[in-house]
């Protein structure tokens, strides 16, 4: 299993943010095709200073290639364009492995 990983840097209006990426985004994302799971987390705190990021969400797909069809397909692209419009310079993206321990 792998997953795409976005981790979201504090913005500035959290409330604005919060209402795009649940009530738009978020939709899109479910549409994704081969998506197994997706888990949406708000970073409450750190272990030595502030937080610097308010959300992380993760996408799990059975495998590299789906997850690449996923994102090459017609709702992959309609859903990284919107994520661009509404929080590009928010959002880092990384790809991750699963080990099942």
């Amino acid at each position: 299993m792998v997953k795409l990983i976005a981790l979201y840097r504090k913005p500035e209006n959290t409330e604005a943010f919060e209402s795009h990426y649940f009530d738009t985004h978020t939709p899109l994302v479910k549409k994704l095709p081969g998506l197994r799971r997706l888990e949406v987390a708000r970073i409450t705190g750190a272990p030595i200073g502030e937080a610097k990021h308010h959300l992380i969400a993760e996408m799990y797909f059975d495998d590299e290639d789906s997850m690449q069809r996923a994102l090459a397909s017609a709702e992959g692209k309609a859903t990284a364009s919107d994520l661009m419009q509404f929080a590009g310079s928010l959002v880092t993206l990384f790809f991750a492995e699963v080990e099942q321990l």
